[in-house]
């Protein structure tokens, strides 16, 4: 069983999975950080070598091998639901857990992260509130179609968002 944790950069997929699967008893993995293992480049150079689809084709690969495996916690990549089939292999292995955030909070915590510049290109022209928004409307209804919980990332602290995860998950996932 997998526990796959999506939402926009910035949302706290990341900073929740570690303690999330500490808890669990369980392996994590940061799924954009496995993609750049495998490519041996950062995201934002493959989308400059080669474009976004080479990138997206190369995530839907990673996120297949991924969901394969068993007791592990996947902080997935923002984008990972546009593909229809990574979709419907993240709802097949285990729940999938919706981190939201505001726009203002994601905008804050994107430009905290010193790594996201080097690693992670702009999605659109317009970059900051205006590219999140806009973003956000493709995604979110992709993201609800997933999810077999929401929660909001905003103001909790981290264990209290893993406690809220923990109580919500199936017995099996607790055990």
């Amino acid at each position: 069983m997998v526990i796959t944790l999506i939402g926009y950069r910035g949302s706290g997929k990341t900073t929740v999975a570690r303690p999330l699967a500490e808890r669990l008893g369980w392996n994590w993995v940061d799924a954009d950080t496995e993609i750049e293992r495998t490519a041996g480049r950062t995201i934002r150079e493959i989308f400059a070598q080669q474009g976004e689809p080479a990138f997206r084709e190369l995530e839907r690969q990673v996120m297949a091998e991924l969901l394969g495996r068993d007791r592990l916690v996947i902080a997935a990549g923002g984008g990972a639901i546009l593909n229809p089939e990574t979709r419907a292999r993240v709802r097949q292995a285990g729940p999938v857990i919706w981190l939201q955030a505001s726009l203002q909070t994601l905008q804050s915590r994107i430009q905290q992260d010193a790594t996201t510049a080097e690693r992670r290109p702009n999605l659109t022209n317009a970059g900051g509130l205006t590219e999140i928004a806009q973003v956000l409307a493709i995604r979110e209804p992709l993201y609800r179609e997933c999810a077999t919980l929401t929660i909001d990332t905003d103001v909790t602290p981290i264990p209290d968002l893993v406690d809220q995860i923990l109580a919500h998950l199936p017995a099996p996932f607790r055990a």
